[in-house]
């Protein structure tokens, strides 16, 4: 490809990213966003109005490979790192309810599975969420248990062989639609998961509405009342907090890149607007002050890409660290944010309306900066790493 013809399909590239990449890597990208353009970019500002997330695009994203795509095995694709980070980076671009989803399903509910279930869990929850068939959910965060998990209120007790569980979760995505729930509940022993059939009595998710962020996305409050389980149910290979947050940091490595892909998507969006829209009979691009807003920002973007990559060859090399993944998350969410107000700015009015992407990404990327560790999180876990003191408590 041309450096021209590179220009025209990535116009915040100011360092031949691509030039990184592999045919291969390039080919997944490339099909992603064209699934993105073609599916998702002519719907989402209805979607977005509506409120609405569109199921009938699931399948699909099962037809691409798409769920569960880092895991080996049970019909999942088994791509690298970079790969699942070059799509999610892709599907942010279009929304963040839409690498939400692919982030729920794959990163959090299928790895915990994957990771932690029994070879008969496994066979019969993998392959039907791999293709589509099948949706899951991830019950971590409860009420009055977000930042700090181990405060959690849910609780699973012994009666016989089965177990019982009771309490509740909240902001849980997919909930109301999914047909396998991950909870994540406290025991004697410590905190176990469990692979809870969406149909089991005393199971109730509710979506939270109305919302003013990843409004095409579905996210939950969830009841457990009197839940009983098998003990099949139990995911037998771990206990505490260990379990969650090796699936935790799945979805926080996807949003390194996701969050890059709605910035990257909002600049285009200002560049092409201040390129045709005259004030003072010459183009808004034209004026020094323009310039500088969509340099900085392109500059953040190839700098946040940079750094995703980065993290995604250290952990296809099998040597990524926690705090590694806080510095891509906290960086890539903050600098995403910034972006996506600043192109707004360029838009005038008309950014307020949902014809542009950008103030839609900054509204869904409130919500993305504060699932999966907030701000405040990752920056106690760097200040751990860089003075050897724990400070959150």
């Amino acid at each position: 490809m041309t450096a021209t013809a590179l220009s025209a399909v990535e116009p915040s590239d100011l360092i031949d990213f691509d030039s990184l990449l592999t045919e291969e890597e390039l080919a997944l990208r490339d099909t992603v966003r064209s699934f993105v353009r073609a599916e998702i970019k002519p719907n989402i500002a209805r979607w977005y109005e509506d409120a609405h997330f569109p199921l009938e695009i699931v399948p699909e994203l099962g037809k691409l490979g798409l769920l569960g795509m880092h895991l080996q095995g049970y019909g999942c694709a088994g791509r690298s790192a970079v790969e699942y980070g070059l799509a999610g980076a892709e599907l942010e671009a279009g929304d963040s309810g839409l690498r939400t989803f692919v982030s729920v399903q794959g990163s959090l509910a299928m790895s915990a599975i994957h990771k932690h279930g029994s070879e008969e869990q496994k066979q019969r929850w993998l392959p039907g969420m791999a293709a589509g068939e099948l949706i899951g959910c991830f019950g971590l965060t409860e009420p009055t248990a977000g930042s700090d998990p181990s405060a959690m209120k849910t609780f699973a007790r012994r009666d016989g062989s089965d177990w019982v569980l009771n309490g509740s979760k909240r902001w849980i995505g997919l909930a109301s639609v999914a047909q396998v729930a991950v909870i994540w509940a406290m025991t004697e022993q410590g905190v176990r998961g469990f692979l809870v059939p969406t149909d089991t009595p005393g199971f109730t998710a509710s979506p939270i509405e109305p919302k003013l962020s990843m409004r095409a996305s579905i996210q939950c409050d969830i009841e457990l009342a009197e839940v009983r389980l098998p003990a099949s149910a139990v995911l037998p290979d771990v206990v505490g907090l260990k379990g969650p947050f090796s699936c935790l940091n799945e979805a926080r490595y996807g949003i390194i890149w996701g969050a890059m892909g709605a910035a990257r998507d909002a600049f285009e969006d200002a560049l092409a607007y201040s390129r045709q829209r005259l004030q003072f009979d010459k183009p808004l691009a034209g004026y020094q002050l323009t310039q500088q807003k969509l340099v900085d920002m392109a500059v953040e973007i190839n700098k946040g890409f940079l750094l995703a990559l980065h993290l995604g060859r250290l952990k296809d090399a099998g040597s990524l660290q926690i705090h590694q993944i806080s510095v891509g998350k906290l960086n890539n969410c903050r600098e995403a944010i910034a972006i996506c107000r600043e192109a707004r700015t360029i838009l005038g009015g008309n950014g307020i309306t949902l014809e542009y992407s950008p103030l839609r990404h900054a509204n869904n990327l409130e919500s993305v900066r504060t699932y999966e560790g907030t701000d405040e999180v990752h920056t106690l876990i760097l200040g751990n790493k860089l003075t050897g003191i724990p400070a959150f408590r």
